[in-house]
Order: C-alpha cells, then structure tokens, then sequence
C-alpha cells in the first residue's frame, strides 16, 4: 500500500463510515457462525487492530492478528491489542490446524500468488474450520484506488468461489457487498475513465485514491446506511455491490 495512503488510512479507519460498516459485516457475520468463546481466531491484514477490539469485548479469548505492515502492528500495540505481529499472509508462521476461523477482509488482492495465500489459509484452518475473505468486486471499476493500494486485481463472485475451490476449500456462502454504493461508485470510476481515460499503471506522488473524510452528518449517515444493508445480510445475499464476500469451510 501507497505510504501516503497507509497513513490516511489509519487515521480514518476507526470512524470512517467505509472501514466502520465493512467490521460491522464482518463482525455479523463471525457472530453468525455461533463459535465457542474459546474458538482460536486469525484475523489476517488486522491493521491498527479495531475489528480484535470488537471480538475481544464480544466475548471470544484467543484471537490473533498478523499484518504485513509494521506501522499497522506498532498502532494496535499502541491501542493494547494483544497477539499481534508483522508477518507475510502469504507465508503463515503458524502450525497447521491451528485456527476454527481466519479472516482476510481486503486481503488477498494485494497478494501476487492468490493460490499461495489460499492454500497457506486452508493449512494452518482445523478441519472443519472456515474462511471469511472480501474482496473488491468486478474488474471494470478498476481505478487509481485500486493502484494506491497495489491491489493485483478485482473479483466477480464466481472468481472468488472458483479460487477458493483450487484451494481446497468449499464455498459456503457468497454474496456482494455494499449495493448502496455501487451505482455511484460505477458512475464515478466509469465517467472518469471516460474523461482521463484508464489509470495509471503506478499511483502518483501523494494519491489517496478514493479515501476521502467525510464531515460528522454524511459520514454517519452513510455509515447507518451500509449498516442497514449489513443487517439483509443475515437473510439473503445480495445481487450487486462494490466488494464480493464468501465464506468457505475446510472439509473435515
């Protein structure tokens, strides 16, 4: 990631409304799985550490979180987050079977070898244990935010569930995320590429992408907004969205 952007990005991650609502479905989503207290838990791309924070005072006792980012890691020490250190995801310091759930929420698209990330999070998963992963979905909204944040690509639903599949893992459930922003996000990224045409292949000195603060009023409602959404979630999955999520589960 674009070390103007990383900076931004921990400055805002707590409050704003994107990084906010996306923990809320994450989290929703884990409490769905009705897993034990003690149930071993990786969050894989933790950041400053806001989602352990969350799980933690829900209630479950061994949680672990790895990023490959130092600054990230010294954050979430700094907020008192336990168990957390600078580690490849790609390159799991862990024993096999060590997990009942890894988490990767936008991930894996920064990962060159995507089968290599896959298979690691399959090995250090119990038998019977699952995978929760979102990633940007479809790749012509590919944008300068996506080259900010050296992602590698931007996934359909079936690209997800085909790649966890290679990987040995079984798809469970997927669904797109974020519908409430897809047509303005669409409308943004295509009507630029129109008028500037495609993105740069390198970001530019200071780009932050799309990452933008928003004042009190508009970022709390677009936070209740996605959240709103996140509670259709437990129902039904949706059609269309700005990110793709899937759940898949270890055979046992």
């Amino acid at each position: 990631m674009d070390l103007t952007y990383e900076a931004k990005y921990h400055q805002l991650e707590e409050q704003h409304w994107w990084f906010a609502s996306r923990r809320d479905a994450v989290y929703d989503l884990v409490k769905s799985l009705n897993l034990s207290a003690s149930a071993a838990i990786l969050e894989i791309g933790c950041s400053g550490g806001p989602l352990m924070q969350r799980l933690r005072t829900a209630g479950y006792t061994d949680i672990t979180g790895i990023d490959v980012s130092e600054p990230a890691i010294e954050l979430a020490q700094a907020r008192g987050v336990p168990h957390v250190s600078v580690m490849d995801g790609a390159a799991l310091e862990f024993a096999d079977a060590r997990f009942d759930l890894v988490i990767a929420s936008d991930v894996l698209e920064h990962i060159g070898d995507e089968g290599k990330a896959l298979r690691e999070w399959a090995r250090v998963l119990k038998p019977g244990g699952q995978l929760l992963v979102f990633v940007p979905a479809h790749a012509y909204l590919w944008s300068e935010h996506d080259v900010v944040n050296h992602h590698f690509r931007r996934y359909s639903r079936h690209g997800l569930v085909a790649a966890l599949t290679r990987a040995g893992l079984r798809a469970q459930r997927s669904s797109f995320w974020n519908a409430a922003m897809y047509f303005p996000t669409a409308a943004l990224r295509l009507g630029r590429r129109l008028l500037t045409g495609p993105a740069s292949p390198e970001p530019k000195a200071g780009a932050t992408g799309d990452l933008h603060h928003f004042a009190g009023p508009a970022n709390s409602l677009l936070l209740l907004w996605v959240k709103a959404e996140n509670r259709l979630l437990r129902y039904f999955n949706l059609p269309l969205g700005v990110s793709v999520f899937a759940l898949a589960q270890k055979p046992a």
